[in-house]
């Protein structure tokens, strides 16, 4: 306990790094997997084979070699990206390609007789998409959705890699400094552990007011 006034501040701003990074990701990540997962369910080539094309690519390969790719490759094709908007790309599409699959999977699983009186009514295509079937997807998206946050949060460890001071690389950087290995980890453990929680719940609250729409509805 003794050591937690010196270990704790240079941990806090590594946290603080790891939650701007998962939430820029996440930012990203919600309309890749919106726009991706309808685009692979549409009738219309130009917009499934593109779709399909990048979800299988970042689903197909490491998130770490993505990473390095951008940060490292793409500099020698004339692109530079920062450290911090490399990772917020890499994790955010990598993310998203596979919550392309929790869209796609939720709006299957709407009973077909929705679409089908959308249809008798005359509603548009589009208007039955936006209006019926996405709103109705929304709830069984977010029990998996929860679950690829959490899993967002944990794989931003991955950008200690490209010199970003999240939290792990600030963990790192203590234990070689103070060779207090065993105190610096498990602080950081307990810290993804509590941010996990904290999404968590936000999470489950989400779950909760979306089923209490569905049942108003």
């Amino acid at each position: 306990m003794t050591d937690l006034p010196e270990l704790l501040p240079p941990l806090l701003r590594g946290l603080w790094v790891t939650l701007q990074l998962t939430a820029g990701a996440a930012a990203l990540a919600i309309p890749a997997a919106l726009l991706s997962g309808l685009g692979r369910m549409s009738r219309r080539p130009y917009l499934s084979w593109p779709a399909a094309c990048y979800v299988e690519v970042f689903r197909g390969t490491s998130a770490l070699v993505q990473l390095f790719w951008v940060y490292y490759v793409l500099p020698l094709l004339g692109l530079r990206l920062p450290a911090v908007w490399a990772g917020i790309l890499v994790l955010g599409l990598h993310t998203g390609a596979y919550g392309a699959e929790i869209v796609r999977g939720a709006i299957a699983n709407v009973p077909k007789g929705q679409a089908e009186a959308a249809v008798a009514l005359n509603m548009t295509p589009t208007a039955t998409l936006w209006r019926i079937l996405v709103p109705q997807a929304v709830p069984l998206m977010l029990p998996p959705a929860g679950n690829l946050l959490i899993e967002l949060l944990k794989n931003t460890a991955l950008v200690s890699l490209i010199t970003i001071t999240d939290l792990t690389f600030s963990a790192q950087l203590l234990r070689s400094e103070t060779f207090r290995t065993v105190e610096v980890f498990s602080i950081a453990l307990l810290m993804y552990f509590a941010a996990a929680q904290v999404l968590n719940g936000g999470m489950r609250l989400l779950e909760r007011r979306a089923a209490r729409h569905r049942g108003r509805t």
